[in-house]
């Protein structure tokens, strides 16, 4: 009953059960495996790490001999030193490694060793007449959220996602969404910050740093990639607790490009979900309401909520058979059934924690702000997970994640819906399966790696085979856009996501690009911090691709020859639709001319 090929009989059917079954087993969850998985068997010691969909871009092992659990921010101190002294490579990980690139990889070199935040997660200090809060850097964001709020008071800004910690949501810029006060972008809330960085032997190796808004080094070390040092404290300001109303418009996308502007100057915390092979657009208007303000309302976002693992993995199976008959119809049937259902459900937010409503929803601003259900467990049931874990079998995909500057948004819309009329709408079914293309807004920001201009972001889920040398169904359409917005329209890539190709030239996208290396350079001159991983995110260029064959098909390069696409299967280098610039991975009968 639980096998997802019943939506090619009748959604309606679907919709009832998959309904009956969240309701039944939302409560408890087998939580998301550990990323660190160390071994010392057969007298071969070492960790492994992986992103929370189990597997990097490049399907290589991040591996390094050594982990270490410091609990104290003086131990911290002592691993760094006693890394510095012995001169190994260093990267910081958490408990939760939703880092898609391999930022946190050590690299290839065996002198290293990963240390973890996971224990590191005690103090939070809440500051009533200063109205800020000051964190260990390993402590969870919905445990920083629910001290705040049982304070009185209110974080404006945090990720959609609440399974990340204080240091990592920040040096990754990680954002919800607004163009109003500070912004979406949590680092632009922070005021002062810690940073554990390699020092002389006279200094005992490794020293503590406190940056505050005055000091030089501040607008590089709030968004860092874990490169300048470790994170250990951070101070966010905050405001008296609030509440805030939130409602959905499920409507026509006919005005999408010219709305979109106006929305995000509306409405405080509103974003934009577009399902362009169902014309259809989400408009959420979501505001601050006085904290007298009745209603009780919960954010459970459906993506972020414990699924069934049967469900998972027959919603996987399914896809997975559409996309190996190469059946556009049946991802169709998918797509319109899961938006049906998401409408149904207002996405999953809950008023007072069991009904879902289109209408006007009223919570509290910790409620409201982030979700991450799929996070929690019992010991009672572990039947159900997050709908990703790499455990079951279950979801597999990519998440590109594309920043416009404002002014630019539309016209790419203009594009996209141009390359889904040539190609047809049906082509774009794949994405639909997902969240569609879902559009937030964060503000322009003084950090050296943040966005200079005011920005929308686009983030959008497809379909990653099982196999690396395995084309998808329209797999030309994602690397289209993917081209089009990094590569036509200039958009930045948010550090913590996207494939290789997002990266190409990015230094040439930030003009305080610079900035940022010199002050790198001056805290870890001994590139600690760094590996061969985090230098291909931030220095690599088109000669530095790597080109081989079927590279293209993960994004880990262009094509420019057939054999980087998939020759064998019908899959060769062709020129894109509406941007003529693009070289695609393109199913035909014919091999380029």
């Amino acid at each position: 009953m639980t096998n997802l090929l019943w939506l090619c009989h009748g959604h309606h059917f679907v919709l009832l059960w998959i309904s009956i079954a969240t309701l039944l087993t939302i409560s408890f969850a087998m939580p998301p495996p550990n990323p660190i998985k160390c071994n010392n068997v057969n007298s071969t010691p070492g960790c492994q790490l992986s992103n929370t969909y189990g597997v990097w871009g490049d399907r290589q092992i991040c591996h390094a001999p050594n982990i270490v659990y410091p609990t104290t921010e003086e131990e911290l101190r002592q691993e760094l030193a006693n890394a510095n002294k012995n001169n190994l490579k260093v990267k910081v990980v958490t408990r939760f490694s939703h880092t898609i690139p391999k930022l946190a990889c050590p690299g290839n070199s065996k002198e290293s060793v990963f240390i973890s935040t996971e224990r590191y997660d005690t103090n939070i200090d809440v500051n009533m007449e200063e109205l800020t809060v000051t964190a260990d850097g390993g402590v969870g964001l919905r445990k920083l959220i629910d001290t705040i709020e049982n304070a009185g008071l209110s974080l404006v800004a945090a990720t959609y996602w609440e399974g990340v910690t204080v240091a990592g949501v920040i040096s990754t810029g990680a954002h919800g969404s607004s163009w109003w006060g500070k912004g979406g972008a949590v680092h632009d809330h922070v005021i002062g910050l810690s940073l554990i960085v390699p020092a002389h032997e006279y200094e005992d190796y490794a020293k503590i740093i406190k940056l505050t808004r005055q000091d030089p080094l501040f607008n590089a070390a709030k968004v860092s990639l874990g490169l300048l040092g470790i994170i250990s404290k951070v101070t966010f300001q905050l405001e008296p607790a609030f509440k805030r109303s939130v409602r959905f418009n499920f409507t026509n996308d006919s005005h999408i490009e010219d709305e979109i502007i106006k929305h995000a100057r509306q409405n405080e915390f509103g974003d934009i979900q577009w399902y362009p092979s169902r014309h259809t657009a989400v408009y959420r208007y979501d505001n601050r309401v006085p904290l007298d303000t009745s209603g009780g309302g919960v954010n459970d976002f459906l993506g972020f909520q414990s699924n069934p693992i049967l469900l998972s993995k027959s919603v996987r199976a399914t896809e997975k058979g559409f996309e190996n008959t190469r059946n556009e119809g049946g991802k169709c049937t998918m797509a319109s059934s899961f938006v049906a259902y998401k409408k149904l459900i207002a996405n999953g937010y809950k008023n007072n924690k069991l009904m879902f409503t289109l209408d006007i929803q009223v919570g509290h601003q910790g409620k409201m702000q982030t979700a991450g259900s799929c996070l929690y467990s019992s010991p009672i049931d572990i039947t159900t997970t997050c709908a990703w874990d790499p455990r079951i079998n279950g979801l597999f995909f990519y998440e590109s994640t594309a920043i416009f500057p404002f002014t630019k948004v539309g016209d790419f819309i203009r594009d996209v819906k141009k390359l889904r009329d040539l190609a047809k709408p049906e082509s774009m079914c794949g994405v639909d399966i997902y969240n569609g293309f879902l559009f937030r807004f964060i503000k322009a920001s003084e950090a050296y790696l943040g966005q200079d201009k005011d920005s929308v972001v686009l983030d959008y889920n497809y379909y990653r085979a099982s196999d690396a040398l395995t084309p998808r169904l329209n797999q030309d359409i994602w690397e289209e856009i993917e081209q089009m917005a990094f590569f036509m329209y200039g958009a930045n890539p948010h550090w913590a996501k996207n494939r290789n190709v997002a990266f190409l030239e990015v230094q040439k996208k930030y003009p305080k690009f610079n900035k940022f290396v010199a002050a790198k350079n001056e805290l870890d001159p001994k590139n600690m911090f760094s590996s061969e991983w985090s230098d291909e995110i931030l220095f690599v260029k088109q000669e530095g691709l790597i080109k081989g064959d079927g590279c293209a098909l993960e994004g880990l390069c262009i094509c420019s020859e057939d054999r980087h696409c998939s020759p064998s299967n019908g899959y060769f280098c062709k020129r894109g639709l509406v941007y003529k610039e693009a070289r695609v991975c393109r199913f035909s009968s014919t091999s380029t001319s």
